[in-house]
């Protein structure tokens, strides 16, 4: 059956993209296809079952608008942050699950999958672990990120032909001087901060030695605090750990188990045939075991924490109908100006959604659940003008994920309380400017341009050519001028003296752990942590709502989620090495589509970390 909907939704998306008078057909059998899958019997958890974790997805702050998971066998290749905790919680307390396997390997897109994420997935699999139940993982070929994971696993299994791909943390940016060099594009920065290394792709054919010496730093730190949690799960020291990582980067079974970073290696049919036995075998499939996969099974906790009048977990208490409720609002994503598209954080509309919470009698707290590198400095300061106007009738909590930076920490620094992991990556508090010229590329092919003007700065947001020095002074002094009024805000928000804030904003990026040690931050800690805060900071103690925004996306939103999501070219563009470099080339491209500042003037942490 899921092959049939597959195939058809396939089917009906070609029609849509080389048809346009199709498209009427397309929703309303697209709406036909949706009302069979909801027909199909709710999964059923057996007494003893398993609670598979496989990690083939892209694990997101934000919850996902689409459920793609009735076309794919209950699979999906997205998950929420938060589903994933609520149901490995649950299980702790759940008599049927009887233990969880983590198989597969992460597939992070965007700004998923990120070291905090992880983190919180991984103190939640810590939690399950205290209650006595076993965490077993297989791994086949896996990277960091999956064994950070893994790690907390009292039996881990290494397949005879897998690896363990650990070389360590590096950052890799890609600079684009010598190609704008050879076109004839012409680049002109300005900027606050010497450490504000965003432009450095555009400007430089290498890094700056201040961007090498951030950088490093902020490798070392959250590598630091990942050989920790790893050596902690695995019983040995981190000096033993790195001393494998730095002999054999990739790490083969038999060094694995020798370093004891595995327990055994076996084959996959070996892991099932134990848990067949140990939990009797599946009643639809009697050569695999009991088991529900971890998107099904959040579903089902979702829904019992809605309609259960004795929900079996704090958790769940917290997600039902209590007096009051507690709003998570998700800024995940570049922030523009403007009300954003797919993927971005639009200024006008992210600060009209605030904006309605906090006219919501019923929200009792606001949890700002921050995801991202920054963007638009107008954008910026529109969200947190809603944020400090938020505070003054509710708490608002701010709960910092992977990336909390540049615009990203603008939005955040007025929060009541800053939670953040030790790993997150915040800070770069610096403002640039990038302005861009083709008058050589134009000449090169035979354009010219000419002008008429009425005023000596009428056409300087010209892209035909190079700023004069004078153009360019009043694009310094406006940057100048944003960065003085982001360093003002971070201190009186962070209640800190002014030049203790320039000492440590100039642009740099700062590891959670080295931020709370700033003052940046106030704790590390989860979006868990935050909700429970932002609830006792309220009064509401367990007896509260939680709600999610944004919300459900619109039709055609969806549509054409779908009409990508099953388009060949764009599932096989990471596929290869040309498919990885063309991602790449996408991915910054696609950044530099979002500066849209009316302004200008951008904040946000450096291009590319590069993170692997």
């Amino acid at each position: 059956m899921k092959n049939f909907f597959t195939s058809m939704l396939g089917a009906l998306v070609a029609l849509v993209v080389f048809s346009g008078g199709a498209i009427l057909l397309f929703i309303g059998l697209l709406g036909a296809i949706v009302s069979l899958s909801g027909d199909k019997k709710a999964p059923t958890i057996d007494r003893g079952s398993y609670l598979v974790f496989d990690l083939a997805a892209n694990i997101t702050d934000a919850p996902a608008q689409v459920d793609f998971s009735q076309f794919t066998g209950g699979h999906a290749s997205t998950l929420q942050l938060r589903a994933v905790t609520r149901a490995i919680r649950a299980a702790k307390t759940d008599d049927r699950v009887a233990g969880i396997l983590l198989k597969g390997a992460l597939t992070p897109a965007g700004y998923g999958s990120g070291y905090a994420a992880l983190k919180e997935v991984r103190n939640a699999l810590l939690d399950f672990k205290a209650s006595g139940k076993p965490v077993r993982a297989y791994l086949e070929a896996v990277t960091t990120k999956d064994y950070y994971l893994a790690s907390v696993a009292s039996d881990i299994t290494l397949d005879p032909y897998g690896m363990i791909i650990m070389p360590g943390l590096a950052s890799e940016p890609m600079f684009y001087t010598g190609a704008f060099e050879k076109f004839g594009i012409g680049v002109q920065v300005t900027r606050v901060g010497k450490y504000k290394s965003f432009v450095e792709p555009y400007t430089r054919k290498d890094m700056s030695p201040e961007n090498r010496e951030q950088t490093l730093k902020l490798l070392n730190d959250l590598w630091g605090s990942m050989l920790d949690d790893m050596a902690q799960g695995r019983s040995l020291n981190r000096e033993k750990i790195q001393s494998v990582v730095d002999a054999e980067g990739i790490i083969r079974p038999e060094k694995a188990k020798a370093a004891k970073l595995v327990d055994r290696i076996a084959y996959r049919d070996e892991v099932i045939a134990e848990l067949r036995t140990k939990t009797g075998p599946a009643a639809n499939d009697k050569i695999t075991f009991k088991q529900i996969e971890i998107a099904a099974y959040a579903k089902m906790t979702k829904d019992i924490a809605a309609t259960s009048k004795k929900p079996a977990t704090d958790e769940a208490k917290s997600a039902g109908t209590g007096r009051g409720k507690v709003a998570i609002i998700y800024a995940e994503g570049s922030i523009v100006d403007g009300n954003g598209e797919r993927g971005e954080i639009g200024g006008v509309k992210f600060a009209r959604e605030i904006r309605s919470l906090r006219q919501d009698d019923s929200v009792k707290a606001i949890v700002l659940r921050v995801n991202s590198p920054g963007g638009s400095a107008s954008a910026s300061e529109n969200i947190a003008r809603e944020v400090r106007l938020a505070r003054k009738v509710k708490p608002v909590i701010i709960s910092m994920g992977t990336y909390a930076a540049s615009g990203g920490y603008w939005i955040a620094a007025d929060g009541d309380r800053i939670f953040a992991e030790p790993t997150t990556i915040t800070g770069s508090i610096g403002v640039f400017g990038l302005q861009f010229d083709v008058q050589k590329l134009a000449n090169n092919v035979g354009l010219t341009f000419d002008s008429v003007k009425t005023g000596k700065y009428a056409d300087a947001i010209t892209i035909t050519r190079p700023k004069t020095e004078d153009e360019l002074a009043i694009f310094q002094n406006m940057v100048d001028w944003i960065y003085g009024e982001f360093v003002g805000k971070v201190a009186t928000a962070r209640k800190l003296k002014k030049e203790d804030v320039q000492e440590i904003a100039q642009g740099r990026v700062w590891s959670g752990a080295e931020a709370k040690k700033l003052g940046l931050v106030d704790e590390l800690g989860g979006l868990e942590d935050a909700i429970q805060f932002a609830a006792t900071k309220a009064g509401l103690a367990k007896n509260y709502r939680l709600i999610e925004y944004p919300q459900k996306k619109e039709l055609a939103e969806t549509i054409g989620e779908l009409v990508e999501r099953f388009n060949p070219d764009t599932q096989a563009q990471a596929r290869g090495v040309i498919g990885q470099i063309t991602a790449r080339l996408q991915h910054d491209l696609a950044t530099l589509k979002t500066f849209n500042d009316p302004q200008g003037i951008y904040a946000r942490m450096p291009l590319e970390l590069s993170l692997r």
